[in-house]
């Protein structure tokens, strides 16, 4: 069985995110997706917010869980028997970091192979910063968050200030 790993903070969960999830999907048995609870990222979310986020989003797609992690990727994926470590790229300043990360996982274990994934170019805009601050100016989100998770968004900015 084919098993990846994509892991991210997704603090939220965009359109774009969601995108590598789907064509990943397609191309593995199984994917996990890792919401890295890190707290040193000031997360909007908690990490449980997030993971039911994702959970709502990927209802529908059959292989594909979620769970919350901490500490090393390589770690996290050895746990759930993956071989592959999805990394979606939006711009080639995202690879230039996550090249950098996809060493240090090679490092850390050989065995572990890195995939690049584009995002599909009408989402190559869109971050979760970007959708922060949006949301935090009551902007309109339906363009960058799957349509399950925008009350919860809208909500939590409504709370925070």
């Amino acid at each position: 069985m084919r098993i990846a790993v994509y892991p991210g903070s997704f603090d939220p969960l965009t359109n774009g995110h969601l995108n590598i999830i789907k064509r990943a999907s397609r191309l593995y048995d199984k994917v996990i997706v890792g919401v890295l609870d890190n707290s040193s990222k000031n997360p909007i979310f908690t990490a449980e917010e997030r993971k039911e986020m994702i959970d709502k989003a990927v209802a529908d797609i059959k292989n594909v869980s979620c769970y919350a992690f901490s500490g090393l990727l390589v770690d996290f994926a050895k746990q759930n028997n993956a071989t592959v470590i999805i990394k979606g790229l939006r711009t080639v300043a995202d690879f230039e970091y996550e090249f950098q990360i996809a060493l240090l996982n090679k490092a850390l274990n050989p065995e572990y192979e890195t995939v690049f994934m584009m995002t599909d170019s009408k989402y190559s805009y869109i971050s979760s910063s970007v959708v922060k601050e949006v949301a935090k100016y009551q902007g309109e989100l339906g363009d960058f968050v799957p349509i399950c998770n925008i009350e919860k968004i809208k909500t939590k900015f409504k709370n925070i200030k």
